[in-house]
């Protein structure tokens, strides 16, 4: 399921993390992932709502997805000591609620940034 567009998005994030390193907000390598996926010309959004319903009611939650990657991929940007089974949970609850079935879990607070990626697929 679109590993040509996964293996540019975490090549992208390689990018960034070499230059970056670990230790920086979760917000600082969204926007510089941000600008590698425009340089890059792909079609992305950031802080997409994502609405959440309970028994046919909204509820008035505020969820935002980190970054949609051509409608096809959901990122979700974690900067933490380690990545805990509770972040691979809430990814898949994203791509459960926003349809989109494949997702990107990317921690930069690795040594090697390939130790903190899980591609998840719903």
């Amino acid at each position: 399921m679109n590993n040509e567009l996964t293996g540019k998005i975490i090549g992208l994030a390689i990018n960034v993390h070499r230059e970056l390193g670990p230790g920086l907000l979760e917000s600082a390598y969204e926007e510089a992932l941000a600008y590698e996926l425009n340089a890059a010309g792909l079609h992305f959004q950031r802080q997409q709502p994502l609405p959440v319903a309970y028994k046919g009611h909204p509820l008035n939650c505020n969820y935002q997805l980190d970054l949609i990657v051509e409608n096809q991929v959901v990122i979700e940007l974690k900067s933490v000591e380690r990545l805990l089974y509770i972040h691979q949970a809430q990814l898949l609850t994203y791509l459960k609620l926003s349809k989109i079935p494949l997702g990107l879990l990317i921690n930069f607070n690795e040594a090697v940034l390939k130790q903190g990626i899980k591609r998840l697929v719903v």
